[in-house]
């Protein structure tokens, strides 16, 4: 696509994560770097055939959901837990009757709590907590966690979707706001909280909205498995004929960030340096420790190398760029953890499978990363035919950010 065709893209909402907001089960949780259900029904709807579909980077499990609406079989992996548990529950069957006995629970719950029939459960150690709730919203989640685990069974599907919905009320109740590109916080002028607000009726709507989504069953299948996409030839079975995916983006903007009261509350963390570890594993992420990791991180002997990718380190890295070594290391770690997924991709590939890709460039110090042309490097490398790099959208207002869908075909390579 030449530079005038591309700048006469639209930045188009529909693609983002905000599109998702109303649609389902897809609008359950927001997550500001999920990618928009919209962008997978297109490509999805393309195949009328029943196809076994991989997402090695799960996230908010939009694809295996979507695929799973189309009725095709899907596998996806993740390497946090807490999403693996959120994917789950996206992707699950619910009855009719189940359904039910989850609302009868959420009046119980509600009732409870009202009553003070439960001992509230101790705040999580969420460094600067009040910055999140004020006293008296703390009081009430406290009390609300603990009503639903009293009135639902541990592991039990009804619980998991209460647990989703206390997840919508716990962020709609605090300080935090959407704004910008990640979660910040609202001032004190911000804050339009009624005096007399029924958080018990916030929580209940939740509770609708979710089993609303629970009762559109897809007819499909979706397996959300915990592994790293780096290793799939052992993480997954068997072979696949579509891949539809949105990797991390290579612009420092941690996943971890925005689920951290989530995996606070329902338990998946405990302390700050474990979400740091954990964003240190994952591709990408750079919360906490993993930054610090980076200072003292060096390539690897077969890293993956392009004059491309070495020129963009070394104008990251220069001398009047602050912090720019560590930020060129982040860059090059990204690059060399996405070979690795790369060339683990093409042993779980079937036949003449093809590949979706959809990935946005961006800018360190003003220095551009061409992270698409790169892709398209990695492809070419690995013997993918048919590589097609198509810009879909403008990422915000600077005028060189973009988001592209990289295709290939898969026939075997130099490989088989």
């Amino acid at each position: 696509m030449s530079t005038v065709a591309r700048e006469q893209l639209r930045q188009r909402a529909d693609y983002t994560h905000k599109f998702n907001a109303n649609t389902g089960r897809h609008g359950w949780l927001r997550l500001t770097p999920a990618y928009s259900v919209k962008i997978v029904e297109e490509i999805i709807s393309r195949y009328e055939d029943p196809m076994r579909v991989l997402d090695p980077f799960c996230g908010t499990a939009t694809t295996a959901l979507s695929a799973a609406y189309h009725g095709h079989g899907c596998v996806t992996t993740e390497i946090n837990p807490f999403l693996v548990w959120l994917g789950q529950a996206k992707t699950a069957q619910y009855s009719d009757a189940l359904i039910a006995s989850t609302r009868r629970a959420c009046v119980r719950v509600v009732e409870s709590v009202k009553c003070k029939a439960v001992e509230p459960m101790k705040a999580p150690p969420i460094h600067n907590i009040e910055r999140w709730w004020p006293e008296e919203t703390l009081e009430f989640l406290c009390a609300l966690r603990s009503g639903i685990e009293v009135e639902s069974k541990e592991g039990s599907p009804e619980r998991a979707l209460l647990l989703i919905a206390f997840c919508r009320t716990l962020i709609e109740l605090s300080n935090a706001a959407f704004n910008h590109q990640s979660m910040s916080f609202k001032d004190n002028g911000q804050l339009h909280f009624p005096l007399d607000m029924d958080m018990g009726y916030v929580f209940s709507e939740d509770v609708r909205f979710v089993l609303d989504g629970a009762g559109e069953n897809p007819e499909g299948s979706g397996q959300v498995i915990y592994g790293d996409s780096r290793n799939l030839s052992e993480t997954v079975d068997g072979v696949f004929d579509l891949v539809i995916t949105s990797p991390p983006y290579a612009n420092r903007m941690s996943y971890i960030r925005e689920l951290r009261p989530y995996m606070y509350w329902l338990g998946f963390l405990d302390n700050g340096r474990d979400a740091g570890e954990l964003d240190w594993i994952a591709i990408g992420g750079t919360w906490g420790v993993a930054t610090s990791k980076l200072t003292d991180w060096e390539r690897p002997t077969k890293s993956f190398e392009h004059p491309l990718l070495d020129r963009t380190l070394k104008g990251i890295r220069h001398h009047d760029n602050k912090n720019g070594r560590i930020l060129a290391n982040y860059v090059a770690k990204y690059f060399d953890d996405m070979w690795k997924h790369f060339n683990s991709l093409i042993s779980v590939l079937n036949d003449n499978s093809e590949i979706h890709y959809i990935i946005g460039n961006s800018t360190f110090y003003g220095v551009l990363l061409s992270v698409e042309k790169l892709y398209v490097v990695m492809l070419e490398r690995l013997g993918f035919e048919d590589i097609d790099c198509r810009a879909i959208r403008k990422r915000n207002s600077k005028k060189e950010l973009f988001e592209f869908d990289v295709s290939a075909r898969w026939t075997g390579g130099r490989w088989r």
